[in-house]
């Protein structure tokens, strides 16, 4: 029976750059990972990494994630829709460059977003998201391990339910 509260780690996986990165940090810490791809992904033969071919509807990954992550556990997702559905939940979002979603500042990302896409629409030529940069892979380990310990401490410190 799979411990409810313990922190489970979601990947939006068909075009994230660091799966491997992610991998090595949940095994490091026992943490279980769903790794949610539209089709078949390969993923590392161990019992705490399970796989899930989600479909490939336009949104099944995104939609299978976000019914599943909540309080206490972590995404990683460059896609802002998405981060922004599990911030709501109350997940802890990263994007695989290391930055943080939070809801502070979803509502403005998400905006953002919006508005590019508007552009884009219209024939503007606005470029797109920067490339991933070896700095970026380091920025992200940094982020996902201080966000597995920021989960730990508060766990410690939450009182337990009453046994009544």
């Amino acid at each position: 029976m799979p411990d409810v509260n313990q922190t489970r780690i979601y990947v939006d996986a068909d075009a994230c750059p660091v799966k491997d990165e992610i991998y090595r940090v949940a095994i490091r810490h026992g943490l279980p990972v769903s790794v949610v791809a539209g089709n078949f992904i390969r993923v590392p033969q161990d019992p705490l990494i399970e796989r899930i071919a989600a479909g490939s509807g336009m949104d099944a990954a995104d939609d299978w994630i976000a019914e599943r992550a909540g309080r206490g556990d972590i995404v990683i997702t460059s896609d802002i829709p998405l981060a922004s559905r599990c911030v709501k939940a109350g997940a802890e979002v990263i994007a695989p460059n290391g930055k943080p979603f939070t809801e502070a500042s979803i509502g403005m990302t998400l905006a953002v977003r919006n508005l590019m896409t508007d552009l884009r629409s219209s024939g503007e030529v606005t470029g797109g998201p920067k490339s991933f940069a070896p700095r970026d892979r380091s920025t992200f380990l940094s982020a996902l391990d201080q966000t597995i310990r920021r989960i730990q401490r508060q766990r410690v410190q939450q009182p337990a339910p009453n046994q009544g």
